[in-house]
């Protein structure tokens, strides 16, 4: 090689990788173009750029403006939102909320700088207990007197507050569903069985709804809690038997205590009425008696005075008015004086004259009968 020197048979090398011998004035690096300092500028790069895309960007300035346009309608798509029905929308300044609160339509935002979050304000549903749950033992709960009984029951709330319910508590849905469940337990721990299973279920949703919501409150979730809805109460299936058994016999006390009640209330009901038909018909025949001897003593008085106007008068009317009610109701008859003189002996039809009389009953009336 050019840069290699053989003296006694060896290979001496004479000057560098580059042609040049070390220690010479090109030194022992590459060697580098002639013509001074060969660093690129900026524009000798734009000047090669301009040559390569043909004195400039493809499309001109409509590309510019294209890409402009995008720009734009890509930020209006972020900056403009609609809030639906049933929602409320919350903006963020910075991360900040504002006070006021985004109505259903459509609105308009500084995104990035600003966002919005939406919160559904209709009522939500939160189940509890062996039915909503994941777990079989979720609605098992103590009572006062010592049970064990298995309740699912519904939470019905919706968002009262949504900056509160946003930005307070990290898992709202899920403290709704805590807090109820505490709550209940918290009741029916003080509540005897016979009362969560049927004697006092509403007053126990009552009392868990107050507790819920306070507790709610004081933590700031901004949910309101609507209604509690206990769906069913059950005993555990370990002792649902026996249970069965006992509810049987308690319907069957109060089944046997109603109809003696019944019964009761029947006879009851009936002396009463024969008593009252007892106290009327006394005091009908007082009113009877009382007006009969009234009426008596009127008409007594009423004939004393004519008698003291005409004496011989009135005693001839008494005389008659006296043999009219006597011989009124008798089945005799009076034959007057020579009715038989005539030679004819008179028939008279007694047993016919005589009322519900017969022929074999009857007594045929002598002389003896006439008067």
């Amino acid at each position: 090689m050019p840069w290699e020197d053989n003296r006694g048979g060896l290979k001496i090398r004479s000057g560098g990788p580059w042609g040049q011998t070390p220690g010479g004035g090109g030194g022992g690096g590459p060697r580098r173009p002639s013509g001074g300092n060969n660093t690129p500028n900026l524009e000798d790069i734009l000047a090669r750029g301009r040559q390569q895309f043909g004195g400039g960007l493809p499309g001109g300035r409509w590309a510019i403006i294209g890409g402009i346009a995008a720009l734009l309608i890509f930020w209006a798509s972020q900056a403009i939102y609609t809030v639906a029905p049933q929602q409320l929308g919350v903006e963020l300044l910075f991360g900040k909320p504002k006070a006021e609160y985004s109505t259903p339509g459509l609105h308009f935002h500084w995104w990035p700088v600003e966002r919005v979050e939406l919160v559904s304000i209709t009522e939500n549903q939160t189940r509890i207990g062996s039915s909503g749950s994941s777990t079989s033992d979720a609605g098992l709960m103590l009572s006062g007197d010592q049970n064990i009984v298995n309740m699912s029951f519904s939470v019905l709330w919706r968002v009262g507050d949504p900056r509160a319910y946003l930005f307070n508590v990290r898992q709202p849905d899920l403290m709704v569903q805590q807090v109820a469940e505490s709550a209940m337990r918290e009741v029916v721990g003080r509540r005897t069985a016979q009362d969560v299973f049927r004697d006092d279920r509403a007053g126990i949703a009552v009392e868990v709804q107050g507790i819920t919501q306070n507790i709610l409150n004081s933590y700031g979730v901004g949910a309101t809690i609507s209604n509690i809805s206990i769906e069913n109460v059950a005993p555990p299936t370990e002792v649902a038997d026996a249970f069965d058994e006992v509810q049987r016999a308690l319907q069957d006390e109060d089944r046997f205590q109603e109809e003696a009640r019944q019964y009761a209330n029947t006879l009851l009901g009936s002396a009463r009425g024969q008593a009252a038909s007892i106290r009327e018909s006394a005091a009908a025949y007082r009113d009877r008696v009382i007006n009969e001897a009234q009426g008596q003593a009127a008409r007594f008085v009423s004939v004393y005075n004519e008698y003291r106007n005409a004496p011989e008068v009135t005693r001839q009317r008494i005389f008659l008015e006296t043999m009219e009610e006597v011989l009124g109701g008798t089945t005799k008859l009076i034959v007057e004086e020579g009715a038989s003189g005539t030679g004819v002996l008179p028939y008279l039809p007694l047993p016919e004259l005589r009322p519900g009389g017969s022929s074999t009953g009857a007594a045929t009336s002598t002389g003896g009968d006439q008067q």
